[in-house]
C-alpha cells in the first residue's frame, strides 16, 4: 500500500513548479506608460478683462473721491505743518502746542475719505475676485494709488506727529 504522502508528492512538485521563473527572465528597465506622463501644469491662456463700463464709471467716481480727499488733506497738512512750526519748543499744553493737536486731529480726520475709498475699491476688487472674475487693470490700478494716498497721508501724519514731538 502506497502512503497518501508518495502520492501528493508529485501533485506538489507540480504545483510549486508554476512559481518559478527562468533564469534568463527579467523584469523589463523600460518606463511604464504611467512614468511616460507629465506631471507639468497644463498651459492655460490668460483670461482677458472685458470693458465694463458700469465698473469705469465706479472706479472714475471713486478716484474724483480719492484726488478731492487728497487735495483736502493737503492743504490741511501745510497748515498744520505751519503751526507745527510754530509750536516747536513750546511746553505741552500751551496754546500753540494745542493748535498743533488740534491740526493733527483735522488730518486724521481727513484722512478718513481716503481710507474709506480704499475699502470702497479693494471690496469691489475682492467681488470680481469672488465671482471668479479675471483680473480688471484699471481697476488694480485705482487699488495700488489709493493704497499708496493712504501710505503717504499715514506717512505725512506721522512725520508731522514726530515734528511735534521734537524728534
Amino acid at each position: 500500500m502506497r502512503s497518501p504522502l508518495f502520492l501528493a508528492l508529485p501533485a506538489l512538485a507540480f504545483g510549486l513548479a508554476g512559481c518559478t521563473q527562468s533564469p534568463d527572465a527579467y523584469p523589463s528597465l523600460l518606463p511604464r506608460p504611467i512614468e511616460k506622463q507629465s506631471l507639468a501644469e497644463p498651459e492655460r491662456p490668460a483670461a482677458v478683462a472685458t470693458p465694463d463700463a458700469a465698473l469705469d464709471a465706479r472706479i472714475a467716481a471713486v478716484n474724483a473721491t480719492l484726488q478731492s480727499a487728497n487735495q483736502r488733506f493737503a492743504a490741511a497738512a501745510q497748515e498744520a505743518e505751519a503751526k507745527i512750526a510754530v509750536a516747536r519748543g513750546v511746553p505741552e499744553g500751551s496754546d500753540a502746542w494745542l493748535d498743533a493737536q488740534t491740526a493733527l486731529s483735522t488730518l486724521e480726520s481727513l484722512r478718513a475719505p481716503v481710507l474709506a475709498a480704499l475699502a470702497e475699491i479693494e471690496a469691489m476688487a475682492s467681488e470680481r475676485g469672488q465671482a471668479g472674475k479675471p483680473a480688471y487693470p484699471a481697476l488694480d490700478s485705482a487699488v495700488a494709488a489709493a493704497d499708496a494716498m493712504a501710505t503717504a497721508q499715514g506717512d505725512r501724519i506721522g512725520a508731522l506727529e514726530a515734528a511735534l514731538a521734537g524728534a
